[in-house]
């Protein structure tokens, strides 16, 4: 416990590698062409329909598929990189994930680019916590941060950047090359981390020990990981708890974390290390990230749908607005990695960067349907620049409070709960926004009736420049088009009214995490050698 108060004892360790800025290149390719086909290929799902002859349920498996596997195996990483080597499996993930890519874009039935995603989502999944255990050895504390920040930005930049330009690679080129634009770039990402990457001696002792392998603790994890992923992914299809699949699976899974709990914290060399949740600094570190994660990859779901959907933007347009969320939060990474790096203390940017999120979500709640593109981006801007402050630094506060030899498992549980809480933003928001827009439909639906209806048919004579309703001859025709068009502006109303209550709600349930960055452990550095 007292730990996370105590300078943190990554300090202990070698001398600084020689090409840490190489190394760190070659470790964030993989991750960030990961992260990137977690959303690239969702504009094309219409397009690989097609192909397959699928329905909107059957299409969904690619990419549920993929967020399984990917939830399932990164827990698991430290584990597998102490037993077989770091730099062995991470080499291997990048080598099956270019072959799984490969074999998504030449798939030739939906059942084939279900399994290929399959083992996509399985190897890319070890890439994200090796490369940010491998950034955090290699460099010295006092550039941690920094280290966090250019890993934070593949991480931010690819999710946000990937519908658009898997957009134009769809519409110019073919769906199939959403995938196989992941093979160049990740055979240059393997030859780098083969020149640059080595494990670390602690590695190599714990290999050479070897050691009994928890397939009881394996078992429980990937069955309590891999329900909840579906849950997550697919019940909102299944109206949540009223499908009796989601009962059984949702309690299933609760039954197998349980399990999984007792069996990790009473074997000798469990597959995740629970005992690191002893340190303060990495409660708190995680629980920020989660609230982080949860905001920033549910906005990521909501902004498209609210410029595509309500405000009639194309997907190119939608790519413009939302290009400021990536380079804004690229900015305030790289700027917060600098002060840590000049020896400032930046504990405090956590909660001004909270601060930043809870104003933009707020006037993100003010939206209306007449608003400009330029007040949409400044809101974005406002936001992203919080999340640019907040996540170096959680980053490295959660990872810098263990030892070497425990990066590894650190990493994963990291990641692992930095996933788990983007799907529950991304499904606590789809089944609000649903929620709410039927609610406030309702509501407004209550205040027209028949009478209503008469009453526009007869203005528009007595009103210049309103439109025609003509309420009586529809109802003589049988078509009530006006009627309509009416309802459809009601349903626009319920859905931006919907967004509203969602943003609110988020500031609103923010301003607690404010002040929490006072429990971080404060990192100030300046004036001191490292000895990594």
């Amino acid at each position: 416990m007292e730990a996370a108060e105590a300078t943190p004892r990554i300090r202990q360790g070698p001398a600084p590698t020689p090409h840490k800025w190489l190394v760190a290149l070659a470790v964030m390719l993989g991750p960030a062409l990961e992260v990137l086909d977690t959303s690239i290929i969702n504009v094309a799902l219409p397009h690989l329909q097609g192909t397959f002859s699928a329905s909107v349920d059957e299409i969904a498996w690619v990419i549920t598929s993929y967020l399984v596997a990917n939830g399932v195996m990164i827990p698991m990483t430290g584990w597998i990189s102490s037993r077989f080597g770091r730099k062995r499996y991470f080499l291997t993930s990048v080598f099956a994930f270019i072959g799984a890519s490969a074999l998504c874009g030449a798939a030739q039935s939906l059942s084939q680019m279900v399994v290929f995603r399959l083992i996509q989502g399985a190897a890319g999944a070890a890439m994200i916590p090796s490369s940010q255990a491998i950034m955090m050895e290699t460099f010295p504390p006092e550039e941690q941060q920094m280290a966090m920040a250019l890993w934070g930005m593949g991480l931010m930049v690819a999710p946000i950047a990937g519908p658009t330009l898997g957009g134009w690679i769809t519409d110019n080129w073919s769906w199939r090359w959403n995938f196989y634009i992941n093979v160049p770039i990740g055979a240059i990402a393997f030859v780098m981390v083969s020149a640059f990457v080595h494990d670390p001696q602690f590695i190599h002792e714990r290999r050479a020990r070897g050691g009994k392998i928890d397939y009881s603790g394996i078992m429980f994890l990937i069955l309590s990981l891999g329900l909840l992923q579906i849950v997550l992914d697919r019940g909102q299809r299944a109206d949540w708890f009223d499908s009796r699949w989601v009962v059984y699976a949702a309690s299933f899974s609760g039954l197998c974390l349980a399990a999984l709990i007792i069996r990790e914290l009473s074997f000798h060399e469990p597959i995740l290390d629970l005992r690191i949740f002893r340190e303060r600094a990495f409660m708190v570190a995680v629980s920020l990230t989660i609230s982080m994660s949860f905001v920033l990859f549910g906005s990521i779901l909501l902004n498209p749908l609210f410029l595509q959907e309500l405000m009639g933007y194309s997907a190119w347009k939608t790519g413009l607005v939302q290009a400021p969320l990536g380079l804004c939060s690229a900015l305030s990474m790289m700027l917060t990695g600098q002060l840590s790096r000049a020896g400032y203390n930046t504990r405090p940017l956590v909660g001004a960067g909270f601060a930043l999120v809870v104003i933009g979500a707020w006037l993100m709640g003010s939206m209306n349907l007449q608003i400009s593109m330029a007040s949409v981006v400044r809101r974005n801007i406002l936001m992203s620049f919080g999340f640019g402050m907040i996540f170096p630094n959680t980053s490295a506060a959660a990872l810098s409070c263990v030892g070497r030899e425990r990066i590894g498992y650190a990493a994963s549980l990291y990641n692992m709960l930095r996933n788990t809480g983007a799907a529950i933003g991304i499904a606590f928001m789809t089944n609000s926004l649903l929620s709410r827009q039927q609610l406030h439909q309702s509501r407004l639906v209550e205040h027209f009736s028949v009478f209503d209806a008469w009453r526009l048919g007869k203005m528009g004579p007595s009103v210049p420049g309103s439109p025609i309703f003509g309420y009586l001859p529809q109802l003589v025709t049988g078509q009530p088009h006006g009627l309509r068009v009416l309802y459809g502006e009601v349903q626009r109303q319920a859905t931006m009214l919907a967004f509203n209550d969602i943003y609110r709600i988020i500031a609103i349930a923010l301003i607690p995490l404010i002040p929490l960055f006072l429990l971080l452990p404060s990192r100030k550095f300046a004036g001191t050698t490292s000895e990594h």
